[in-house]
C-alpha cells in the first residue's frame, strides 16, 4: 500500500472521490428536477443528460473500488485502466461543457430575476466552475 498513488483505483481515496462524485451528480439532478420551468432551456436538458450518464458510471466505479478495497482481488489490467481513463475524460469534458453553459444561462436568468434553484443545480453539477457565480450573487 506504500507505493500506491493517493486516489488511485482501488484505494480509499478513490472510493471517497467516486462517492462524492455520485452524491454531487445526484444532488444536481434532484435540484434541477424540482424546478418546473427547467425543461424549457436546452442547456439544462444537456446537463440532465450528462448527469444521467455520470451517475451510473460513478456508481459502477464506487462498487469496483469497494470490491477492490474489501476483497483485495480486483485485477486492474492496462485495458481496464485505459477504459476508465477514457470514460472519465469523456464524462469530465461533457460535464464541464454542460456546467459552463448552465452557469452562463443561470447568470442570465438571475439577472432578470428567475428562481435560485437553477443556480443551486449548476453549482452542484460542477462546483469549482460555479463558485465565482455563487460569490457574485
Amino acid at each position: 500500500m506504500e507505493g500506491q498513488v493517493p486516489g488511485a483505483m482501488g484505494s480509499s481515496g478513490s472510493l471517497a472521490l467516486r462517492f462524492g462524485q455520485t452524491c454531487f451528480s445526484c444532488a444536481s439532478l434532484l435540484f434541477m428536477c424540482l424546478d418546473v420551468d427547467f425543461y424549457s432551456y436546452t442547456t439544462f436538458c444537456f446537463l440532465v443528460t450528462v448527469m444521467g450518464l455520470v451517475i451510473p458510471w460513478s456508481l459502477v466505479l464506487v462498487l469496483a473500488d469497494a470490491y477492490s478495497i474489501f476483497v483485495k482481488s480486483l485485477d486492474l489490467q492496462r485495458r481496464n485502466l485505459l477504459m476508465i481513463i477514457i470514460g472519465d475524460l469523456v464524462l469530465s469534458f461533457l460535464s464541464l461543457a454542460a456546467a459552463c453553459s448552465t452557469a452562463s444561462v443561470a447568470d442570465l436568468l438571475l439577472d432578470v430575476g428567475c428562481c435560485k434553484v437553477i443556480l443551486t443545480a449548476s453549482i452542484m453539477s460542477f462546483q469549482p466552475l460555479s463558485c465565482p457565480l455563487l460569490l457574485r450573487h
